[in-house]
């Protein structure tokens, strides 16, 4: 994994090197997985490049960069971060899990960041399928849409494998549903009743979806 920093040509080239190669980043120069989740105030995508994130900050005047891996030491990390400080954008590590049930504590986090952040923002993970898929879905729902509506942030079209490890993120929007939507609203029910443990217990994985998330595509 890189651990330098990109202040000098040589250490810039490494991050390169190391984002292309090590952290699939030759996929991403090609594919962005860009949505937007509530226009002009939210959008998600994939580990953007430097010259994305431009590009994409000059089209839709972003002001925040939320970044669903959290800190990494990797090319692809030191690269954004670095864009990011030259563009004037706030980045801001809100790290989510994609083969866990959702933590309590970090969904709460993830509100209060979403509330007090500077809009527009864009928010990313490596691939743009499972956590971007996850904190699109919060979104959804801290905005007052159902959890039907939250689930489509979970989907086929970004690469997402419901019949994976990460199927679990499904199953935390379909747990919601049937057991307190209608009843008791989101963040109220993710406080006092929400129980990530029994939900982590109760998952299943397919065999196949497995093997694609972990192996051919080597997600996170």
């Amino acid at each position: 994994m890189f651990a330098g920093d990109v202040a000098t040509p040589e250490g810039r080239r490494q991050a390169w090197l190391d984002s292309l190669l090590i952290d699939h980043g030759v996929f991403r120069t090609v594919w962005d997985n860009f949505a937007a989740v509530i226009p002009g105030r939210l959008y998600r995508c994939n580990h953007p490049t430097p010259a994305r994130l431009g590009a994409l900050t000059r089209r839709y005047h972003l002001r925040t960069v939320i970044n669903l891996r959290g800190a990494r030491r990797c090319g692809s990390d030191a690269l954004s971060r670095d864009a990011a400080r030259q563009l004037g954008l706030d980045h801001i590590d809100m790290a989510f899990e994609s083969r866990g049930a959702p933590h309590r504590e970090r969904i709460l986090r993830f509100h209060a960041i979403y509330r007090s952040m500077a809009a527009p923002a864009l928010m990313h993970c490596k691939s743009g399928a499972d956590r971007a898929g996850l904190a699109a879905g919060l979104v959804i729902l801290f905005e007052g849409g159902t959890s039907r509506d939250a689930l489509r942030q979970l989907s086929w079209r970004f690469g997402h494998f419901r019949r994976s490890p990460t199927g679990v993120l499904d199953a935390f929007f379909l747990h919601y549903a049937s057991v307190a939507e209608g009843r008791r609203p989101f963040l109220d029910w993710v406080r006092e009743e929400y129980d990530e443990h029994a939900l982590r217990a109760s998952f299943r994985a397919g065999g196949l979806g497995t093997f694609l998330t972990d192996t051919v595509l080597a997600r996170e």
